[in-house]
């Protein structure tokens, strides 16, 4: 077999990986916050295999992470502290809501993150189109908000409190990127390793830490059910392959290529999610999330700028952080979208 096809084999099945993994990420937390509802538990336990996965495939020469030491983490602790935060209302969003709500919600980043820029980042306002496809965005969320028949308050108020978190994390994840000298996998250690240490502040803020020992005393001993273990251990080694194919994915393929991949992703989710079981919208709401996601196109295509060379060796050239890497460096579970 020739190098060039062994490397076509090796690109296609990094794409794959990386669509599976995207696409079915949400879909498979949905199914696991169903059979084992303790949101702050199993954050924990996703945290837990993404710090463990990246420490041995680093042993294991699969990868290189920047090395953890204390200084670090203090200047990193405030966006793991958001970065936490986003995690947390994801997961009890979709405690409450069906897969579509998150991905309508998550669709509406690109919207408050181009004002955040604007007022808070000194950024350029969006161009004429780069505005169209934001109001197109909107558009199609507040008709799938209008047409919601599962429209309930504790499920739109964690709706909510994820849209401003993830905005904010976005936000800051983009200084973080350019004030803090990690590699990508040292971003991820970071992230999951300090999240797993803020985890047990909020068991006990939220009272979780109750109902698990309430379960566990009620089955003796056992918190586990079969198909609660299974859910649980499908997102947790989910949530970490997409960082490892999403990676390996962008390196392999152009920018295009993957931006390509990623779209096709978000189309997926909503396919198998109808497909699988009747939590998802109505025909009208899947309309308008359709809607919101052809929008989400229209914006990625509007910020797609060509880097130009130069000759100046003191001028770096700014890498510009999309929406997709950001959400692979802190290595996001259910964040696919």
């Amino acid at each position: 077999m020739s190098s060039s096809t062994k490397q076509y084999y090796a690109t296609s099945s990094l794409v794959v990986g990386y669509a599976l993994c995207s696409s079915l990420l949400a879909v498979i937390n949905k199914f696991a916050i169903t059979y084992f509802n303790y949101p702050g538990l199993l954050t924990a336990l996703q945290y837990l295999t993404s710090t463990v996965g990246v420490y041995l495939l680093g042993k294991l020469g699969f990868l290189h992470h920047d090395a953890f030491t204390w200084d670090t983490a203090k200047k990193f602790l405030p966006a793991a502290v958001v970065f936490y935060l986003a995690i947390f209302t994801n997961t009890n969003l979709l405690r409450h809501a069906n897969v579509d709500t998150f991905i309508v919600f998550r669709s509406l980043t690109p919207l408050l993150v181009a004002i955040a820029d604007t007022v808070f980042r000194s950024q350029p306002r969006p161009s004429k189109l780069t505005f169209l496809s934001l109001l197109v965005i909107l558009a199609g969320a507040v008709g799938y908000v209008a047409n919601d028949s599962a429209f309930t308050l504790t499920a739109y108020s964690w709706a909510l409190a994820y849209l401003v978190t993830i905005t904010t994390e976005m936000v800051y994840i983009k200084h973080m990127v350019s004030s803090l000298e990690l590699n990508t996998w040292g971003f991820v250690l970071y992230n999951n390793l300090l999240s797993l240490m803020i985890a047990p502040i909020f068991w006990f803020l939220t009272g979780e830490y109750t109902d698990v020992f309430t379960a566990v005393n009620a089955n003796g001993g056992n918190l586990f059910e079969p198909v609660a273990f299974f859910a649980v251990a499908l997102s947790c080694v989910f949530g970490f392959l997409i960082s490892f194919f999403g990676f390996a994915a962008r390196k392999a393929i152009s920018a295009t290529a993957f931006t390509v991949t990623g779209v096709v992703n978000k189309f997926l989710t909503v396919v198998i999610n109808v497909l699988i079981w009747d939590k998802h919208a109505s025909p009208v709401g899947l309309v308008c999330l359709l809607v919101t996601i052809c929008g989400g196109i229209g914006y990625q295509q509007s910020v797609t700028v060509a880097k130009k060379p130069t000759n100046d060796p003191s001028q770096v050239p700014t890498e510009k952080v999309d929406e997709e890497s950001v959400e692979l460096i802190p290595a996001k579970v259910a964040t696919n979208v």
